[in-house]
Protein backbone atom coordinates (compact mmCIF):
# COMPACT_ATOMS: atom_id res chain seq x y z
CA UNK A 1 0.00 0.00 0.00
CA UNK A 2 1.25 3.18 -1.16
CA UNK A 3 1.39 6.41 1.31
CA UNK A 4 0.05 9.70 0.34
CA UNK A 5 1.39 12.38 2.00
CA UNK A 6 -0.40 15.73 2.39
CA UNK A 7 2.38 18.13 2.66
CA UNK A 8 6.09 17.89 1.98
CA UNK A 9 8.62 16.39 4.67
CA UNK A 10 11.04 19.13 5.91
CA UNK A 11 12.41 16.84 8.57
CA UNK A 12 15.85 14.55 8.90
CA UNK A 13 15.24 10.86 9.55
CA UNK A 14 16.13 11.11 13.44
CA UNK A 15 17.54 7.21 12.62
CA UNK A 16 19.88 8.36 9.99
CA UNK A 17 23.66 7.07 9.33
CA UNK A 18 25.21 10.21 10.66
CA UNK A 19 23.50 10.17 14.01
CA UNK A 20 25.31 6.34 14.36
CA UNK A 21 29.17 7.14 14.33
CA UNK A 22 30.80 4.39 13.03
CA UNK A 23 27.85 2.27 14.02
CA UNK A 24 25.02 1.23 12.48
CA UNK A 25 21.29 -0.77 12.59
CA UNK A 26 21.42 -3.84 11.51
CA UNK A 27 18.03 -5.45 10.89
CA UNK A 28 17.64 -9.43 11.79
CA UNK A 29 15.00 -11.43 10.81
CA UNK A 30 14.63 -14.93 11.49
CA UNK A 31 12.87 -16.40 8.86
CA UNK A 32 9.78 -19.13 9.23
CA UNK A 33 9.73 -18.46 12.91
CA UNK A 34 6.42 -17.96 14.20
CA UNK A 35 6.86 -16.92 17.72
CA UNK A 36 9.57 -13.64 16.08
CA UNK A 37 7.12 -12.04 13.40
CA UNK A 38 9.17 -9.15 12.94
CA UNK A 39 12.46 -8.34 12.44
CA UNK A 40 15.29 -7.15 15.42
CA UNK A 41 17.06 -4.23 15.16
CA UNK A 42 21.13 -4.53 16.48
CA UNK A 43 22.69 -1.17 16.73
CA UNK A 44 26.33 -2.54 15.39
CA UNK A 45 30.14 -1.02 14.67
CA UNK A 46 30.36 -1.69 10.56
CA UNK A 47 33.77 -3.03 11.69
CA UNK A 48 32.51 -5.89 14.09
CA UNK A 49 33.04 -9.17 12.63
CA UNK A 50 30.36 -11.57 11.54
CA UNK A 51 31.13 -14.14 14.21
CA UNK A 52 30.92 -11.80 17.14
CA UNK A 53 27.58 -10.19 15.92
CA UNK A 54 25.89 -13.41 15.67
CA UNK A 55 27.73 -14.96 18.71
CA UNK A 56 27.28 -11.50 21.01
CA UNK A 57 23.71 -9.99 19.36
CA UNK A 58 21.61 -12.54 17.38
CA UNK A 59 22.43 -15.96 19.25
CA UNK A 60 21.08 -14.13 22.93
CA UNK A 61 18.26 -12.52 20.91
CA UNK A 62 17.30 -15.69 19.42
CA UNK A 63 17.53 -17.43 22.38
CA UNK A 64 14.67 -16.14 23.98
CA UNK A 65 12.78 -18.99 22.08
CA UNK A 66 12.89 -21.84 24.09
CA UNK A 67 13.22 -24.29 20.59
CA UNK A 68 16.29 -22.52 19.83
CA UNK A 69 19.67 -24.44 19.43
CA UNK A 70 22.61 -22.27 19.43
CA UNK A 71 25.12 -22.91 16.28
CA UNK A 72 22.17 -23.85 14.18
CA UNK A 73 21.86 -20.97 12.32
CA UNK A 74 22.58 -20.63 8.51
CA UNK A 75 21.67 -19.96 5.29
CA UNK A 76 22.17 -16.28 5.65
CA UNK A 77 19.96 -13.50 3.04
CA UNK A 78 20.79 -9.95 3.08
CA UNK A 79 18.04 -7.75 1.52
CA UNK A 80 17.03 -11.53 0.13
CA UNK A 81 19.81 -12.80 -1.77
CA UNK A 82 21.77 -15.73 -0.34
CA UNK A 83 24.85 -14.43 0.95
CA UNK A 84 27.49 -17.10 2.66
CA UNK A 85 28.97 -15.05 5.23
CA UNK A 86 33.02 -16.04 6.99
CA UNK A 87 33.28 -15.17 10.59
CA UNK A 88 36.06 -13.06 10.46
CA UNK A 89 34.37 -10.95 7.70
CA UNK A 90 33.23 -7.49 8.96
CA UNK A 91 29.39 -6.29 8.55
CA UNK A 92 30.82 -3.69 6.29
CA UNK A 93 32.95 -6.78 4.13
CA UNK A 94 29.90 -7.83 3.41
CA UNK A 95 27.82 -5.35 2.13
CA UNK A 96 25.45 -4.68 5.02
CA UNK A 97 24.62 -1.22 5.39
CA UNK A 98 22.37 0.69 7.76
CA UNK A 99 18.94 -0.24 8.17
CA UNK A 100 19.93 -3.78 6.56
CA UNK A 101 17.74 -6.58 6.56
CA UNK A 102 19.52 -9.94 7.57
CA UNK A 103 17.33 -12.70 7.71
CA UNK A 104 18.22 -16.36 8.09
CA UNK A 105 16.66 -20.01 8.52
CA UNK A 106 18.05 -22.65 11.47
CA UNK A 107 18.68 -25.94 10.59
CA UNK A 108 15.42 -28.62 11.32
Amino acid sequence: MSVIAIGEYKFPSRSRQELYGDDQLVHVMWRGNMMFGAAACFRAPRAMGFGEFVTAMVEPWASSDPDFVPGSIGAWQLEGEHIDPKDDETLADLGVGHKAVLSFAVAS
